[in-house]
């Protein structure tokens, strides 16, 4: 029976942080034939897909957070201005985003719909009221929705 070989424990596996100031230091210094390629091509994908992901977050948020302040009566005096701070907070977060990444602005109109049903979820579920208390249609398009200047 061959043996498995496993593969030799390498500076990103056993010390992440050591492994990022000694990439850096490399990539200063031009000495390219001793970066670790194969881990560094990883962590520059994973940075695309987590300015993704937070995009994503920040626009189901935006969107749960207009749908409770248009649809949640029995809590909207109350939760009012929270509200209101909460969707400008997701507002400058996303324009934020875009600012450093404008490319991301078509992901933002890809991911749109999917988000609108996941915030309309999550606003059910957090206010105890029916999921169809929300409307199925988008109650505004994206730019709306961006717009720091309009709330439902």
């Amino acid at each position: 029976m061959p043996e498995l070989r496993q593969k030799p424990e390498t500076l990103y596996d056993t010390d992440y942080n050591l492994w990022i100031d000694e990439t850096v230091k490399h990539l200063e210094n031009k000495t390219f034939n001793f970066l670790d390629l194969d881990n560094l091509i990883e962590e520059i994908k994973d940075l695309g897909r987590r300015d993704k992901k937070k995009l994503k977050s920040l626009l189901r948020n935006l969107i749960e957070h207009l749908l409770k302040l248009k649809y949640w009566q029995a809590e909207r005096s109350n939760n009012r201005g929270h509200w209101q701070a909460e969707i400008t907070n997701f507002r400058k977060q996303i324009q934020d985003e875009l600012e450093d990444s404008p490319s991301l602005k078509p992901y933002l109109q890809q991911i749109f719909e999917q988000c609108y049903q996941d915030g309309r979820e999550i606003a059910a579920a957090r206010s105890q009221m029916a999921v169809d208390t929300f409307p199925e249609v988008p109650i505004a398009d994206l730019e709306q929705v961006l717009d720091e200047n309009w709330f439902p």
